[in-house]
């Protein structure tokens, strides 16, 4: 149904070869430095990644909201103005 646009996945295919690189350079680094440095290292960098995570989380929610109570505001509008354009007719004799 949905076609993957090729930006999108030329993006996703960036994305996994910028973490396969991450990982190995993560590995060579604990070789040569130590585990301990490192481990605070990735604790901190996993933290603000996990912050990141929650803010686009938050940004995602909050849009939805708005787009939500622009839709019920839309729906409103359109039932005020189809009410006034089609107004009821009154039988006289």
């Amino acid at each position: 149904m949905f076609t993957t646009l090729p930006d999108t996945a030329m993006q996703a295919r960036l994305h996994d070869l910028a973490k396969a690189d991450a990982t190995r350079l993560r590995g060579e680094a604990m070789q040569q430095v130590g585990g301990e440095v490192l481990d605070d290292f990735w604790r901190g960098a996993d933290a603000v990644w996990q912050r990141s995570l929650q803010t686009g989380q938050a940004l995602a929610e909050r849009s939805a909201a708005r787009l939500t109570a622009r839709l019920a505001r839309h729906r409103r509008e359109r039932r005020v103005s189809t009410s006034s354009h089609n107004p009821t007719m009154s039988s006289g004799a």
